[in-house]
């Protein structure tokens, strides 16, 4: 027979991840709100709002459970009901049933780490996040991996790809992060999102043991000003303007992903080279004679973490 995977907050990466699980033979159900953004995806929908109880309580059994709710504003009652609340009202829906799935997934954040002096991290660092958002995705993690259900928390960092460019405009317009202090960002593209997700669900229903957080970031926790300024480069522009990193306010951290790597994961776009070329040739920002008219995807290799 085949698995059954439920997308909780099927969007973005939920729809990539789900098209994948089809073309491997499983059975996806995506839940959402506006549940017409799945048609032709070979997905079947369900509408759902999390925070709607009953509705909760009507989804349909599966085998694996991704949750990947996302907040509909940046504010803490938003957070609080897309995650904790959320995920708690999942795990004590599909705990009390006859058939519970093998495993859940929830898709985390590594804004639960505090870390802002450009400090290596890893799933054994310790979590203190200041602001709401990582304490709010901490306490949803916390939920998952002390509840009877099997649950995974995937850490994602900064994610890009598709209509996710905003750094690439900015570069576009002459702008560009300061280079002294480096402020160290972290990030994934959004097929790699995907891709680590269904990784660890095949890992799942092999029977594969699984730990319980991965950090999922790329292979290259580079400054933001190099990452800029390559794009620059790329794209034949000069950038007089520097602009105070977000990060500055934020944190600034190298994420370890050799937990991921060690799993077997490889990645399909090691570092934002790979990763921002795609996106430069796809989205159409390079010059004409640099537009390849063709998708270009990195070697099949993994690299090695950055400590």
């Amino acid at each position: 027979m085949k698995k059954t995977t439920l997308i909780l907050g099927c969007g973005d990466i939920g729809t990539q991840l789900g098209k994948q699980l089809i073309d491997a033979g499983q059975r996806v159900i995506g839940a959402r709100r506006n549940v017409a953004a799945l048609d032709g995806t070979g997905i079947e929908a369900v509408a759902l709002d999390v925070t709607d109880e009953a509705a909760v309580a009507a989804l349909p059994d599966a085998d694996i459970i991704v949750y990947s709710v996302t907040a509909d504003r940046f504010e803490e009652s938003a957070y609080e009901a897309a995650y904790p609340t959320g995920l708690k009202a999942v795990l004590q829906a599909f705990g009390s049933r006859k058939k519970k799935p093998e495993r859940i997934f929830f898709v985390s954040s590594t804004s639960v780490y505090a870390q802002q002096a450009g400090e290596a991290v890893d799933e054994t660092t310790d979590t203190e996040p200041h602001g709401f958002s990582g304490t709010l995705m901490r306490e949803a993690e916390q939920a998952l991996l002390a509840h009877d259900l099997p649950g995974t928390a995937l850490r994602f960092s900064g994610i890009y790809g598709p209509g996710r460019d905003r750094l690439i405009r900015q570069v576009s317009e002459g702008r560009i992060a300061a280079s002294n202090p480096p402020m160290y960002s972290n990030r994934i593209h959004r097929d790699d999102c995907a891709g680590v997700i269904a990784h660890l669900i095949q890992l799942t229903l092999d029977g594969k043991s699984l730990e319980p957080i991965y950090l999922a970031s790329d292979c290259d926790s580079a400054p933001l000003h190099e990452v800029m300024a390559w794009i620059a480069k790329r794209l034949k522009v000069e950038t007089p303007d520097v602009i105070q990193s977000p990060l500055r306010r934020r944190s600034s951290k190298r994420c370890n992903n050799q937990r991921l790597l060690d799993s077997g994961y490889t990645f399909r776009y090691p570092t934002f080279r790979e990763g921002y070329e795609d996106v430069l040739q796809q989205g159409g920002f390079l010059p004409a004679e640099e537009q390849s008219g063709g998708r270009k995807k990195a070697g099949g290799r993994t690299s090695k973490a950055k400590a």
